[in-house]
């Protein structure tokens, strides 16, 4: 019903910057909270950003003041502007969105994710 296609992942070296995209696509009422995940080798994923679609956003600890999230509303699209990057970001950044959508009459809720995209930061 609903895909999150994420793109801008690479290679980059240590200070450098990345842009990740993520476009939600599909039967769309609207797109609530969206926001980006990670999970690097042999660790759990963790929250690193979310934006509500007001603009309200938040962030991980150790991510403040390199990365910046934003959002497109008309495009239902999430960015994550990555700064400084550091070989600690290296991992499976994934897009998360939860989702209203229409559902006969009516609507439903549900959280999707993204395929993941592979950020590597060398030192």
């Amino acid at each position: 019903q609903v895909q999150l296609v994420e793109s801008g992942g690479g290679l980059v070296q240590s200070g450098g910057s990345l842009r990740l995209s993520c476009v939600a696509s599909g039967n769309i009422f609207v797109v609530n909270t969206m926001g980006w995940y990670r999970q690097a080798p042999g660790k759990q994923r963790e929250l690193v950003a979310t934006i509500t679609r007001a603009g309200v956003s938040n962030y991980a600890d150790s991510v403040k003041g390199r990365f910046t999230i934003s959002r497109d509303n008309p495009k239902n699209t999430v960015y994550l502007e990555m700064n400084s990057l550091k070989p600690e970001d290296t991992a499976v950044y994934y897009c998360n969105a939860g989702v209203t959508t229409h559902r006969g009459l009516g609507t439903a809720y549900g959280d999707y994710w993204g395929q993941g995209t592979q950020v590597t930061v060398s030192s």
